[in-house]
């Protein structure tokens, strides 16, 4: 048995654990410990994301339990390449925040831990149950971070924030009650096959529980109409915090994804809710537009760019039935990364103006205002997809993947008000400036963890072939879903 598999869920939350015991006053050790336990995640999700790459699903069995009665990690190219994007996030996130924001509250490294705990968890799990459970480990982890730094808007977008969520976590025990009680399983992979067998009422109530799982994914992807809560809690985190949340919506849409591929894709249940959210991604998609251009603070603007991504990412998968899944997951890597790079780098022009931080208005001059806008020009051309980086090689990708008019149309405005808002942004920021700045120069390793994840646009453009051919492997093997469920239900680890 190939014990590797646990180790992204193992090494953060015994990282979390120790980080508990060590003195808070010891801020060095902390920050230490923290970045040796996200530098150790990137190698292990690296040399997994390389095993995975043969072709090979590896299922690691908790306690030698095989399934469907034990519980299982799954590891596949989709697991692999979610747990390689979490770890190349996490470290520049991190980083960031040891140059002083992760002083502002007790216990910020153990929360970002188990946050990256949870997320990996929920990666890997191959059990509905266990993915509440990791739900729940990501949340309250979040909660805490959403709230770290203290501050009036902090608390409110947090109160509104864990509300919503445990909103969705009630509906998604009622949804996993209805599950085991119609099919008597909570593993995934036991759960596709039986649900293909149910007929007259566990037929009705599975579709149900079905459609409640869809609200919940949604809630955590942050769909429209539940994604209200993101733009103020986003806005309103630290900036390692929000650069890290970047991922958090992409986890509800692998969510999405595994349970559609394994279970709805094909079968007497296929397309349950798929017109659905084919809509509420338009209009999320359109929603998001109307919240970056009137976005009055930076941090806001790069918010709805999140929930732009989702939107796209979603309406891509209930047109193209999987078909689109190669391109969407490309763009799903740019967005992600793209956006976690913009939230370090609002923070840093926030810290450059003084107190005008970052509203979009006319205030003094940035301090080190030169190399910001050379960073921030970058970062606008790729956020908004346009040629040479990797926001315009991922959206060409995916029009050609969903030949639907109203996604070209809705796919295409939302660039265009993207430009519209980052060039507003830009001019506010940069150009229509009085005086001298009175603000703060960004330290180096502020500016290495912007840089990180800012330069991955460029690498992602220049080698997208094979970073295509990649996501669609992984969208090859997940048209393939006989492959999981005889890897899992076979007993083979």
């Amino acid at each position: 048995m190939n014990h590797w598999i646990i180790a992204p869920v193992l090494i953060p939350a015994l990282a979390g654990m120790l980080l508990l015991l060590e003195v808070r006053e010891r801020h060095r050790l902390r920050r230490i410990t923290g970045l040796l336990s996200c530098a150790a995640m990137l190698a292990v999700a690296i040399f997994l994301g390389d095993q995975a790459w043969s072709g090979e699903i590896t299922v690691y069995a908790l306690g030698n339990w095989q399934a469907p009665f034990g519980i299982v990690l799954v590891l596949d190219k989709l697991s692999a390449l979610m747990l390689v994007l979490t770890a190349v996030l996490a470290f520049p996130a991190l980083l960031y925040a040891c140059c002083g924001d992760d002083r502002r509250g007790a216990n910020f490294h153990a929360l970002f831990q188990f946050q990256l705990m949870g997320i990996n968890g929920a990666f890997l799990t191959g059990d509905l149950f266990n993915l509440f459970v990791f739900f729940e480990v990501l949340l309250i982890a979040s909660y805490g971070l959403a709230l770290h730094g203290r501050g009036p808007e902090r608390v409110k977008a947090g109160l509104h924030y864990v509300v919503l969520n445990l909103v969705g976590s009630a509906l998604f025990l009622i949804a996993l009650g209805l599950v085991y009680g119609t099919t008597g399983t909570l593993n995934m992979a036991d759960f596709a096959v039986k649900a293909q067998e149910l007929t007259g009422t566990d037929a009705t109530l599975l579709s149900i529980a079905v459609l409640m799982l869809w609200v919940v994914f949604g809630l955590k992807a942050a769909l429209f109409p539940l994604y209200f809560w993101l733009p103020a809690a986003y806005a309103g985190a630290t900036a390692g915090v929000a650069a890290l949340f970047a991922i958090m919506t992409k986890v509800g849409f692998y969510a999405m994804v595994r349970v559609y591929a394994l279970a709805f894709a094909d079968g007497p249940f296929a397309g349950l809710g798929q017109a659905a959210l084919w809509w509420l991604a338009l209009v999320t998609l359109g929603l998001a537009c109307i919240g970056v251009l009137g976005a009055k603070r930076l941090g806001t603007l790069v918010s709805y760019l999140v929930v732009m991504s989702v939107g796209t990412l979603v309406a891509a998968l209930a047109f193209g039935q999987l078909e689109a899944l190669g391109p969407a997951l490309y763009y799903l890597l740019h967005s992600t990364l793209i956006c976690g790079g913009l939230f370090l780098l609002t923070d840093l022009i926030a810290r450059g103006r003084g107190e005008v931080a970052d509203h979009l208005q006319i205030g003094p001059a940035i301090l080190n205002g030169g190399r910001l806008s050379v960073l921030f020009f970058v970062a606008a051309i790729a956020v908004v997809g346009l040629p040479p980086l990797s926001g315009f090689v991922g959206k060409v990708a995916l029009l050609r993947s969903v030949p639907d008019t109203s996604y070209w149309v809705l796919l295409l405005v939302a660039g265009l008000c993207g430009l519209i808002a980052m060039s507003r942004a830009g001019s506010t920021l940069f150009w229509r400036t009085t005086g001298e700045g009175s603000g703060l120069r960004p330290a180096r390793r502020h500016l290495v963890a912007v840089l990180w994840l800012l330069v991955l646009s460029p690498l992602m453009a220049v080698y997208a072939e094979p970073l295509l051919q990649l996501t669609t492997a992984v969208a090859d093997q997940l048209r393939n879903p006989d492959l999981y469920l005889s890897a899992v239900l076979g007993g083979g680890a």
